[in-house]
């Protein structure tokens, strides 16, 4: 019975998940096509540059320490409260350097009119801080119906003031004063909706027990972070802010994709993982499903888009960000394989091996920043190309502990996603040829999207492929949930 439950609010809390996702990253799509219809792509350029310091930092407003009250099994007030003012003070800390370093910034990429980009944008790192704890609890609680209104509405009040601003002339600043009202008004909405509160308590020993699971997660998270930012970071500082705006907008359209899928797996399958942590075969089951479901599909939009993407760019964004395209198939094929990573790293969290967790980070990170320093001075496409590679050396990397700790080698799970990412591949190739009859952006649109559709879920349907069954199963069974209490 303690099983069903857990499966019931794991497959809920996945559907409020992706529904939060799904309307918060579809509006932000629609958003990003009408900003970088009315901004310049030296605009989006300018930004970036920013926000790889802030998006570094970010790391530490979290300091591992929401990680480990998920996973803590007896996690109560005491425990919440201490972290909840140890972020706060962290985050007060981190501002302060960000405002006196912020000139310093400007100088490094000789553009004076960054020092109070820098200085406004990082003001989402205290209202991070207030946000985190509260997230935390959303998570643990498996609330994630409280996260749906949040960032929905954090995410429409901030797409209709940046478009203004965007639409009356204000550039970089447009996008800034987006971000920071986004994350404004979705942690106000989060606490107002959300009952816990802190506690006037504190406590170092708690706070020691639970930073020694989440440093490690911590150290991790900012060498991962730390590394993904440091492509951006040497394209902005090499060569032009165009080519990092056609860097970054390349990777904004696959991860609406991604994000909308792995984070609400992400999300739900760490606090359903650690709820049974003590069995190794039940951490398994979890995650070989979690890969299935996610790469079958996950593949075929990746690969699709991938297919039809200069369509897609030339009609949505207009022929300047065609430069783009390139890099849009490259980091397509990468993200195709991120469920592999996630849903191993949730396994190895879930049984409370952060240790391990650093170490793969570590050597994970090593591998890229070789692969960074042989190619950042060839050319911005071939640094792409080189995402290619250590993807795939990640992949072996993050699946090598789980060996030994559940039983589940690299070579098991390729056998589990190999299907849906052949038949992805497959139907990639049939609407890619679309593109050679040389017909205007929509009408191959029209052609290549539902083409696509039906031959992915046709020949899924004939095959009777494992994770297609499965979803379809689920599906019914929402629906005939939903239908009977729609008719009680």
């Amino acid at each position: 019975m303690e099983k069903e439950s857990l499966k019931k609010q794991t497959v809920t809390g996945f559907l409020w998940r992706l529904a939060e996702r799904m309307g918060a990253q579809g509006v932000s799509f629609v958003v990003s096509i009408v900003l970088a219809r009315l901004l310049a792509p030296e605009a989006y350029g300018v930004v970036a540059l920013v926000t790889v310091f802030t998006a570094i930092l970010q790391v530490f407003v979290d300091s591992g320490m929401g990680n480990a009250l998920v996973q803590k099994k007896d996690a109560d007030d005491l425990d919440f409260s201490s972290v909840f003012y140890f972020n706060m003070f962290m985050c007060t800390v981190l501002y302060i350097g960000m405002f006196i370093a912020a000139p310093f910034i400007a100088k490094f990429y000789d553009k004076p009119e960054l020092t109070a980009l820098v200085r406004v944008i990082s003001l989402t790192l205290i209202i991070a801080g207030v946000k985190g704890v509260q997230q935390a609890y959303v998570s643990r609680q498996m609330l994630f119906k409280r996260f749906f209104f949040a960032t929905l509405g954090g995410t429409l009040f901030s797409a209709a003031l940046g478009i203004s601003l965007a639409y009356f002339g204000f550039g970089p600043w447009a996008l800034v004063a987006q971000s920071l009202s986004n994350a404004a008004i979705d942690t106000l909405i989060l606490w107002i909706t959300v009952k816990w509160r802190p506690k006037w308590m504190f406590s170092f020993k708690r706070l020691k027990s639970l930073f020694s699971f989440g440093w490690k997660l911590l150290v991790s998270a900012l060498i991962d972070r730390g590394y993904n930012s440091l492509r951006s970071l040497i394209i902005g500082k090499v060569y032009t802010s165009a080519d990092l705006a056609f860097y970054n907008k390349a990777r904004n359209f696959p991860d609406v994709i991604v994000q909308n899928i792995t984070t609400s797996i992400d999300s739900v399958l760490l606090p359903s993982m650690s709820k049974v942590q003590d069995s190794p075969k039940a951490v398994k089951s979890m995650t070989r499903r979690a890969m299935k479901t996610s790469i079958y599909i996950l593949a075929p939009l990746l690969i699709g888009l991938a297919a039809c993407g200069k369509s897609v760019i030339s009609l949505l964004l207009t022929d300047k960000w065609l430069p783009s395209y390139p890099f849009m198939v490259i980091f397509c094929t990468t993200f195709v394989f991120y469920p592999l990573h996630t849903a191993n790293l949730n396994a190895i969290k879930a049984m409370g091996r952060s240790d391990l967790f650093l170490k793969l980070e570590i050597i994970k990170k090593v591998v890229g920043i070789i692969s960074v320093l042989i190619t950042f001075r060839i050319s911005v496409m071939a640094m792409a190309l080189s995402l290619l590679v250590t993807s795939v050396l990640s992949q072996i990397i993050n699946s090598w502990p789980n060996k030994k700790l559940m039983n589940y080698n690299y070579l098991e799970q390729l056998k589990d996603i190999l299907p849906g990412i052949l038949l992805a591949a497959f139907m990639g190739g049939c609407v890619y040829c679309i593109n050679f009859l040389h017909l205007h952006s929509v009408i191959t649109l029209l052609i290549q999207v539902p083409l696509g559709a039906v031959i992915y879920i046709g020949l899924s349907y004939l095959l009777k492929l494992e994770a297609f069954l499965y979803c379809l199963n689920t599906a019914k069974t929402i629906f005939k949930k939903f239908k009977h209490k729609k008719d009680s």
